[in-house]
């Protein structure tokens, strides 16, 4: 069949246009990622994205991707949304083509010796990881196993710190404080990654289960991330805990890598937007002085109309007293007294008295902004009066 197509001149499907263009596309984004492990698109479109992901899925599919990495897209938070591709170690958390054990192991110890102090703190604080023995002290070595590991790595191990809105409603064992939302039956210690904190917790998957061997099962969890990796590994036919503190330990990495590039994302984006803000208020700001002056000159117009008419008033009032033949003298005489200080009085408040100059502004206050301002707020570009596109 393929031959006839040949012969009959039909190219298949690899041929078209289309997918030799895609090819090439996501040939060169492989070979970028593979030099510089990101390429960012700035400012894309719907149809950009769309584009960018069939070229992703593209290399997927046609065995572009180095072997051992993945490639993800996340859109940025800053304003212009750009589109991050990253290539990363190791396949996707949620793939189900690899099993926790496949990441690198972590050693677990088989007695406790010279814990790690947080390890301690949490064998020795009877209200907290409240199990039977066994599954405690096993617990408390998979503990140890993961905080030795991370300290290997460069990393902190802490105790979850207890803030201190719980300390006047929670509850002591042993001089120790337990938030009344915690539950009792865990144990938690915080991986501090780069500054990132990130809490560990183990307990039984089945603390209620009738079956011993299912009720002393344990579960490690992380908390939930705004990318919805995998937060929680449990004892399973095919692997115990000790076999996935290599995976746990690779996610809790991985979420410090994908939450500092999000830190730099949202810092960069307060930069521009703190840029936007000082652009929009520079510019009302010059259009409010604009409107200062040009109130100024309304008045200084309408007050030279105001002297015009009262200068032809003047001489109205002056040819009715030369026409005031016969008129008693004081009336007379108290006619031209007002016209003079009529007169005098115009002479102070001509504004074309003397040659004007321009007005000095006064600086605008926030609230001279707010009717020229629009998506922003005059106090500030992250007031809750609004973030805009202006």
């Amino acid at each position: 069949m393929g031959a006839e197509k040949a012969a009959k001149g039909v190219a298949s499907y690899s041929e078209k246009p289309i997918p030799v263009a895609r090819r090439a596309k996501a040939t060169r984004l492989i070979a970028q990622l593979v030099a510089d492990r990101q390429v960012i698109v700035h400012a894309p479109d719907e149809a950009q994205v769309v584009e960018w992901r069939r070229v992703i899925d593209f290399a997927k599919r046609h065995g572009l991707v180095p072997s051992g990495k993945r490639v993800e897209k996340f859109r940025m938070f800053n304003r212009t949304r750009d589109l991050q591709i990253s290539l990363l170690d190791g396949p996707h958390p949620n793939s189900g083509r690899h099993t926790p054990e496949d990441g690198p192991q972590v050693p677990v110890p088989v007695q406790l010796r010279s814990p790690h102090p947080v390890v301690v703190a949490l064998r020795d604080d009877e209200g907290r990881l409240v199990m039977p023995a066994a599954p405690r002290l096993r617990a408390l070595r998979v503990f140890q196993g993961l905080a030795a590991e991370a300290v290997r790595r460069g990393h902190r191990v802490e105790e979850r710190p207890v803030p201190d809105r719980y300390r006047s409603r929670g509850y002591s064992y042993n001089g120790r404080y337990t938030p009344p939302s915690y539950s009792r039956r865990e144990g938690e210690l915080d991986l501090v990654v780069d500054d990132f904190r990130y809490t560990v917790t183990i307990k039984q998957e089945s603390p209620q289960a009738a079956d011993p061997e299912r009720s002393e099962k344990l579960v490690l969890e992380l908390g939930y991330s705004r990318s919805n990796r995998r937060r929680q590994w449990a004892d399973r036919k095919r692997w115990v805990l000790e076999d996935v503190l290599g995976a746990a330990l690779q996610e809790v990495e991985s979420r410090a890598v994908e939450d500092a590039q999000r830190k730099l994302d949202e810092e960069r984006a307060k930069e521009e937007r703190k840029a936007h803000w000082q652009e929009a208020v520079t510019a009302v700001k010059q259009q409010a002085v604009q409107d200062q002056l040009a109130h100024v000159l309304s008045e200084q117009a309408a007050q030279w109309k105001e002297v015009a008419a009262l200068r032809e008033y003047c001489e109205a009032l002056e040819r009715r007293i030369g026409e005031a033949v016969g008129a008693e003298e004081p009336e007379v005489a108290s006619a031209r007294e007002w016209l003079t200080w009529a007169r005098n009085h115009i002479d102070s408040i001509d504004p074309l008295r003397r040659l004007p100059r321009v007005p000095t502004p006064r600086e605008p206050k926030p609230e001279d902004l707010k009717p020229y301002l629009t998506g922003w707020s005059p106090y500030g570009p992250e007031s809750h009066s609004g973030w805009g596109n202006s």
